[in-house]
């Protein structure tokens, strides 16, 4: 069926015979361009907002381990705030977060005056070695996420400094591409060296089992618990309140009863400009997107990959005019695109296997905080049995 818009310029062309003029393409880009208001949510921004503390001794953490022999001055690492994004001073960073590292003396050169360094303590080093049982647990997990993303690419090869990027953000280990990736050589090869900006990641033999995405295999699992078939296809719920404009809804509904097209299958024959395309894309980026940690990823990093995935130059704005699958936060003046149905208000209710790195670390942080929360309370008590020992003498 027709929207207002599509006959209004189909009945032009009717008066207009002699134009030769593709009506479907003149639709798809007079309607899929149109915006839609941005509005905010703050359950998905308060989701941001409850892993800042993490993050921010993940990075402090991630600076000392890349150390030549995981030690640092303390000077040098107070150099390093900024690019740590890290507001306080180190000095205040330890105070709060004590159990991260031990504090020592040392010569920075052997005729200088000792100065303050810092090591791994014995309890991140435990916390370390736990780190490296659950990448080896979930390794097959692990394996199968980079080639998701490289059998989604166009030429099923990646940009290996690109992969190293992102790391966090779907949780890779640090040595993936030179531990994991040779042990794998019947699904990758790597050529260059990684960190020269000329090595890749190209995908050796194509896995079916690999190549279903998270909506089709939903679809599989209805359809198997129903007995009846289920069509692939997004989950849609805008947040409270908020109302596309009737030009957009027609767009929406006509855009939702296209077919699913998969992400991994080859979309090289469809226009950059199509409805089809604009629907690839949205399922490369709900696929991408459901492979990340966090069902999160900010969108400078997916930018990257604009020429692996062929996102267009304005593919961020896919994330706003889809604002019932997608959020786009400006929280801390990034942004990044979550996926709504990852999250049950604030919290991420699609838990992938490799948070509980996460999980270990928060209670490395918790045992930290609880160890200071304790000190400040012995010491406010011997402030106060002080101030009571200095009152008792005042009034003799």
């Amino acid at each position: 069926m027709l929207s207002k818009t599509q006959k209004s310029i189909s009945s032009h062309f009717r008066k207009n015979p002699n134009l030769n003029v593709d009506l479907n393409h003149i639709v798809t880009r007079t309607i899929s361009s149109l915006k839609v208001e941005w509005r905010k949510d703050q359950n998905l921004d308060k989701a941001i907002e409850n892993d800042k503390r993490y993050k921010q001794c993940a990075r402090v953490v991630k600076e000392v381990l890349n150390e030549p022999g995981q030690v640092i001055p303390l000077r040098y690492l107070e150099k390093r705030r900024e690019r740590m994004r890290l507001k306080d001073q180190v000095q205040t960073f330890l105070n709060q977060n004590p159990g991260l590292f031990d504090v020592y003396y040392d010569r920075i050169k052997p005729k200088t005056e000792p100065v303050r360094f810092l090591r791994v303590s014995d309890r991140l080093q435990n916390f370390l070695e736990e780190e490296k049982r659950i990448f080896k647990e979930n390794e097959n997990f692990i394996v199968s996420k980079l080639c998701k993303l490289l059998m989604m690419s166009k030429d099923k090869v990646v940009s290996a400094d690109k992969l190293l990027h992102v790391k966090r953000e779907f949780g890779f280990p640090n040595d993936f591409l030179v531990d994991i990736v040779p042990r794998y050589p019947q699904y990758f090869r790597l050529t260059g060296f990684p960190g020269e900006g000329k090595s890749f990641l190209e995908l050796v033999s194509w896995e079916p089992e690999f190549a279903k995405s998270v909506i089709e295999q939903r679809a599989e699992e209805e359809s198997r618990s129903t007995g009846i078939r289920a069509r692939p296809g997004f989950n849609v719920k805008l947040p409270p309140g908020f109302v596309l404009k009737k030009e957009m809804r027609e767009w929406v509904r006509d855009w939702m009863d296209l077919d699913y097209i998969s992400p991994y299958e080859d979309a090289s024959h469809l226009d950059q400009a199509s409805r089809e395309m604009e629907k690839r894309t949205v399922g490369v980026f709900h696929e991408l997107l459901s492979l990340s940690l966090y069902k999160r990823v900010p969108v400078p990093i997916l930018g990257k990959f604009c020429d692996e995935y062929r996102f267009s130059n304005a593919f961020s704005s896919v994330f706003t005019r889809h604002s019932g699958i997608f959020y786009m936060s400006l929280k801390g003046g990034i942004e990044t695109a979550m996926l709504r149905e990852a999250y049950r208000g604030d919290k991420l209710i699609d838990l992938d296997p490799l948070l509980e790195i996460k999980d270990k670390f928060n209670e490395l942080l918790e045992e930290g905080w609880q160890q200071r929360r304790e000190q400040l309370r012995s010491h406010q008590e011997k402030i106060r049995k002080d101030m009571e020992v200095l009152a008792s003498k005042v009034s003799e």
